[in-house]
Order: structure tokens, then sequence, then C-alpha cells
């Protein structure tokens, strides 16, 4: 039995520590919001998860010290964009625990991934990052998940391995920190592509190229970017990008869906009702993408969707009307 700190009180957040209490650990959750905080507390209910009730060794709070005093590893999982802010108002408790970065998405401003952003405020802190297919709503209520910690610190991978692995969830693990980061990350602009080839009334053999060609993407920007090659054909890459690409889970594809449609992002934004953490790693990707001299075809194509007015249909026939290629 572990006591373990979460910071975010999201669907994510909420979903890992329902997973580990029910594992037998004890779970402090920090939330910004005191609404959040006293349904956990009271109701042992979290609205981004409506039909989940939490288990009892459960708890919330919003406070920092109170949440990480006591814990042995410190479950970071705050939207991408908040991440420096609210490490800084938390890195003073830290110490020696480790720190699981389980967000997914870029710092927008720096184009900086989430453990240089943490690295950057705390030089010698200890990092993991944890990822894979797994929608919060299959995890809470024990459907069969895998994932991978990936992290250069032995020790870490072993603690998260034998803290997490259960009946129903598998862990691996892996020395590619910039990779695994960089599937999670990048694989939701796919997701939000599919959204939007769905919304428009394209089928299978369409979801298909996309999810296939979009994978040479992510891959080429990951590989320039630090990340191995292989990284990218596993649990973070290709697995977190069928399952975000295929599902009704997915926000980043419930987004892309209702542009499809015809709304307008705020319209999209505003239904979806939670951080769309593709719309903000489009920009951030198409901008590493020019830096680094990555053909990222899709990438720019939805870019321009999204920023220069670009319809949805005209898109897909940019796309498929471009000069002949080979495969490899």
């Amino acid at each position: 039995m572990k006591n373990i700190a979460i910071i975010g009180s999201g669907s994510w957040g909420v979903a890992l520590a329902t997973h580990l209490a029910r594992c037998g650990n004890n779970v402090k959750i920090w939330s910004f919001a005191k609404e959040e905080m006293d349904l956990i507390n009271n109701e042992k209910k979290c609205k981004f998860l409506p039909n989940l009730t939490l288990p009892d060794n459960i708890e919330c709070s919003e406070d920092f010290e109170y949440v990480i005093k006591e814990s042995e590893f410190i479950i970071h999982v705050t939207p991408s964009k908040f991440t420096r802010n609210i490490f800084k108002q938390y890195k003073q408790y830290v110490g020696n625990r480790p720190i699981i970065i389980c967000s997914k998405g870029f710092e927008k401003e720096t184009l900086k991934t989430l453990d240089e952003v943490i690295l950057e405020e705390m030089p010698n802190a200890k990092i993991g990052v944890l990822s894979g297919p797994s929608h919060a709503e299959e995890v809470s209520v024990a459907v069969p998940t895998a994932l991978v910690i990936a992290s250069k610190h032995p020790e870490i991978q072993k603690m998260i391995q034998d803290v997490f692995m259960c009946d129903e969830m598998r862990i691996y693990t892996s020395t590619d920190v910039k990779g695994v980061e960089l599937g999670g990350a990048l694989k939701n602009i796919i997701a939000f592509c599919a959204g939007v080839a769905a919304g428009i009334g394209l089928g299978d053999n369409t979801f298909a190229a996309l999810i296939t060609r979009g994978l040479v993407e992510l891959t080429r920007l990951g590989i320039a970017l630090g990340g191995e090659k292989d990284t990218f054909y596993g649990l973070s890459g290709l697995g977190d990008l069928i399952v975000t690409c295929l599902s009704e889970h997915s926000r980043n594809r419930r987004a892309g869906k209702l542009i499809g449609q015809g709304k307008t992002l705020e319209e999209a934004k505003s239904e979806v009702g939670m951080v769309i953490e593709s719309i903000d790693n489009i920009e951030v990707a198409y901008e590493l993408g020019k830096l680094n001299h990555v053909y990222m075809p899709i990438v720019e194509t939805v870019y321009n969707v999204i920023y220069n007015n670009l319809s949805p249909k005209e898109a897909v026939k940019n796309l498929m009307t471009r000069e002949k290629k080979s495969e490899i």
C-alpha cells in the first residue's frame, strides 16, 4: 500500500485515483475548484465521470502541502497549458519524490514538452511519463488497459509497474521519455483530424489512411525531437492513436467532428466542455515541423482548417491531390 498524490481532479486524474485506490492505495487529489473537491469528498462523485462512485480511500483537497506531504510519488495530470504555473505552486513540497507526468501536450508559448517544463523549473526532479491507449471512462470502471512508464530512472519504472499493475492494468517500461511523451501529445492532432473526417461523413477507408499516414508524420517529428522510432509503433504512439481516433470517448475526436459538421472552434470548445489539448498541439506541431524541417502535410492542412479558414472538404481534396509519391 502506497500514499499517492495526484495533482489534478479532471476525468483522467480521478480515473487514475480510482484505479490506484482499488489496488489498495491511499490517494489524495489536489483540485483547484472547491466545487469539485466537495463533490469528491462528500458524495464520492466526479462531475466528469457521472456514473462513477469513488472508493472511500480517495480524498481531495485544495492544499498542495496536505496532498503531497505523506506521498511516495506525485502524479501530475493537469491540462498542459497550466503545467508550469501549477508546478511552480507545489514544487517547494516535492523534495525527492518522483513526478509522474500523465498529461499529454506541450507548453504552447515555448514549444517545450512537459518534462522539459518541469525540469526547467526543478532541474533535479526525478521524472517519469505514463502514457498509452486509455480513456478515463474505461479505466475508472476497470476495463483491461495497457500503459507504458518511461523514465531514465530504473527505480521509477519498477515502482510504477509494481503499484499500477493488477488484473485490469498491465504496465510496460521504457527509457524513451521523449518518445513516450511525444506520442501521447501528437496523436491528439490526428484524432482531431479523424473527428473532422467523421463530421463530414467520410468512411472506414479514410480513417485507416489517416491513422496510417498520421503515424508516419508524428513519427517523423518525434524522431526529429529526440524520440526513438520503435516507441511510436508501441502503446504510446500507435496504441494511443488508434483508441483516440476511433472512440467517441475522445474529446479531441469529438471537437474535430463538430468542426467537420460546421461548428466554429468556440462552439466546439463549449460543447465538449473540457480542455481540448489538440487545439494548442496543432499549432505547436506546425511550428515544430517548420523549425525542424519535417514534412507534415496532415498537420499543415488541419492547421489551415483551424487558423486560416480552409474548409474541411477542401482540406481533404488538398491532401488527396498532392504530388505523387512512394509510400516509403
